[in-house]
């Protein structure tokens, strides 16, 4: 980045800061939740590139917390029950599926048909992994935030498409094509492999492994 690198790295310690509230009180000290803040931050800087004509916060808050979120999977423990952890990962796999497809995620009551649980045990699990979100930008010493009340974050919203975005971009040129056919342009699987000189099949099952990319490319 053409501005200097310790001032956008102090510029946006608050957004770390905000990223580590998330993670508050859920097994790990929030001194390590910061390092790790911190480290995605510095990873954010030198990877950003500037002709994507994105905001540098916004590209640089999933890569903050990926690295936060390394943590609990290199030996973190959060607070809830098992089952309600792997009902939580569950919908956050639907949830990514259903934004690729309709640009939109499930109902609750939707997620909750299609896992064949209560809704009351939908909203524990998303309430399980949703933490308070700052209204201010105003930080103490202790990295507290000065308001803290249960709203949902526009910018996570704002990253997790820039993140699929990104996902898609990424991919191969023919993976890419599948994907653009079958989810922006809403052709059928058969349009498909007939415009990409493929059978049904392939595109099937492509189109299946191709989804699965994305998912971990974003989980990430």
């Amino acid at each position: 980045m053409k501005a200097d690198k310790n001032k956008i790295a102090e510029s946006h310690l608050g957004l770390v800061h905000s990223c580590c509230k998330r993670f508050a009180g859920k097994g790990i000290e929030y001194e390590e939740l910061y390092a790790a803040g911190c480290l995605g931050l510095s990873k954010a800087i030198n990877n950003f590139d500037e002709s994507l004509n994105f905001q540098f916060s916004t590209y640089a808050f999933p890569v903050i917390m990926g690295e936060i979120k390394r943590l609990f999977r290199d030996g973190g423990a959060v607070k809830v029950s098992r089952s309600l952890k792997e009902l939580a990962q569950k919908i956050c796999r639907l949830n990514n599926e259903s934004k690729v497809q309709s640009g939109k995620e499930l109902t609750v009551s939707q997620l909750a048909e299609r896992l064949e649980v209560s809704q009351e045990k939908i909203i524990d699990a998303i309430n399980s992994i949703r933490s308070p979100v700052s209204l201010t930008a105003e930080y103490d010493e202790e990295g507290n935030p000065q308001i803290d009340v249960p709203i949902d974050d526009i910018q996570y919203e704002i990253s997790e498409k820039l993140s699929l975005r990104q996902a898609v971009a990424s991919l191969e040129e023919n993976d890419r094509k599948i994907i653009t056919l079958r989810y922006f342009r809403h052709q059928t699987q058969s349009q498909t492999a007939k415009i990409l000189n493929m059978t049904q099949v392939q595109i099937s099952r492509r189109e299946k492994k191709i989804l699965a990319i994305i998912r971990e490319e974003m989980s990430g």
